[in-house]
């Protein structure tokens, strides 16, 4: 832990590592919100994130196994022994994530809870001169490591559009809305504008060194976890790619059909698109409502 008197906690304690920020920077012009680590309900949203209705295992053991547990039976190994994340992506799909949870019978030391347990890296939103506010690690990260999620008001889309063409050109959108495809299609919109945690501050790469993936853990509305989609040094800044991709990739979703099509066309219309400034050379212009991420049994 940090105890330089020139930091302060920017989560006021709710996480388990403090979120560093120095207090001369914090002083000038950083936006107002209320810090929460978990999602929370917000207009429009039917489901409640922190209810438990998902079901749980009767494992017995310190941690669960793929020959014993229920849930891993179901969905898969999501992690490795030491709680790293296992290639997810099948013919251009990842396939869902589901923790155990609080009803499960396993320990808090179960190699499937690892979103749930929080913030465990050391990390500090700082002033990138160029690009406004950012997150930096202050230590190294190896390859599928679980950063933080990306907390906030679960919103419907019909509040998501209200906020959004009430924006002007100046204003921040952080809104982020993810489809999923197993069977149905299930949207899912998180707004960190006004309550949110750390993930709020993390910029936009074309050239990301992390990708997000939606895990659920106690309820069927899905946390945007992030992960390190490769090592990453300490001080490096943490990206992620608004528009779904990752290294580079055309994002997730495909739009297989003019039906598609023209659903998309309608939904981002009247919406303006940001352009991105990562300084990548291939940097394009992104729209946040665009993110995909397509998670399917395959």
């Amino acid at each position: 832990m940090n105890t330089d008197s020139r930091y302060v906690d920017l989560s006021n304690s709710l996480e388990s590592v403090p979120v560093l920020i120095e207090k001369s920077s914090s002083a000038l012009t950083f936006p107002q919100f209320q810090y929460s680590p978990d999602n929370i309900q917000g207009p429009g949203c039917t489901i409640d994130p922190s209810e438990v209705t998902l079901p749980g295992c009767s494992c017995l053991s310190h941690s669960c196994s793929t020959e014993s547990c229920s849930c891993l039976q179901t969905h898969g190994q999501a992690y490795d022994s030491t709680n790293t994340l296992l290639h997810r992506t099948h013919s251009g799909y990842c396939s869902p994530v589901f923790e155990c949870n609080a009803l499960c019978s396993c320990g808090d030391a179960c190699s499937n809870r690892v979103v749930q347990r929080g913030l465990t890296l050391r990390l500090e939103v700082y002033n990138t001169q160029k690009r406004g506010w950012g997150v930096r690690t202050l230590e190294e990260i190896p390859q599928g490591t679980f950063i933080c999620e990306y907390a906030g008001e679960v919103i419907s889309f019909e509040e998501a559009r209200r906020r959004q063409l009430a924006q002007t050109a100046e204003d921040n959108n952080y809104i982020i809305a993810v489809r999923e495809h197993a069977g149905t299609v299930t949207e899912t919109f998180v707004d960190p504008a006004k309550v949110g945690n750390v993930g709020r501050f993390l910029n936009h790469s074309c050239l990301p060194n992390l990708l997000m993936q939606p895990v659920r853990v106690h309820s069927v509305a899905p946390r945007l976890a992030l992960f390190a989609g490769r090592s990453i040094d300490a001080q490096e800044e943490l990206t992620f790619d608004y528009s779904g991709g990752y290294s580079n990739r055309a994002p997730a979703e495909l739009l297989s059909t003019q039906r598609d099509a023209e659903t998309q066309a309608s939904r981002t219309h009247g919406v303006q698109r940001k352009e991105c400034h990562c300084g990548a050379k291939s940097s394009v212009h992104f729209l946040p409502l665009d993110l995909s991420i397509i998670s399917g049994n395959s």
